[in-house]
């Protein structure tokens, strides 16, 4: 196993506007791709950018009426080359910056980020 999590997805209540704030922020192009299943009625995805053959893991947003996004969910952390540049733009983007850079030691530093559908994201760098 390279790496524990090699697949995440974001839940959110309005599609676009998540989509914008994930772009924005982290200043990326998401892929929007048709998702075709029996079990779901109606399905939004969006991937973000990655390699499957890559070091890391990839993911995507997803609006699926069956789930709700919030808090309480679980934590996922995105790699940033130093957070204060991601920070910079989350208010702007429709975001909350719910703990600022903070020092986590030999593991180096991490902030926590209310997304506009209400779900919680970890920032994390080295430096």
């Amino acid at each position: 196993m390279k790496n524990a999590v090699n697949w995440f997805e974001i839940y959110t209540a309005n599609f676009s506007r998540a989509k914008k704030f994930y772009s924005d922020v982290f200043q990326v192009e998401l892929t929007v791709t048709p998702i075709q299943s029996d079990r779901h009625a109606h399905m939004d995805y969006a991937l973000f950018p990655g390699n499957e053959d890559g070091n890391g893991s990839m993911g995507a947003l997803v609006k699926l009426d069956k789930i709700n996004p919030g808090p309480g969910g679980t934590l996922v952390y995105f790699d940033t080359h130093e957070i204060s540049n991601e920070l910079s733009r989350v208010t702007a983007a429709g975001g909350k910056i719910l703990q600022p850079k903070v020092n986590i030691g030999e593991a180096g530093f991490i902030a926590l980020v209310e997304d506009t559908e209400g779900n919680i994201i970890g920032l994390r760098s080295k430096a």
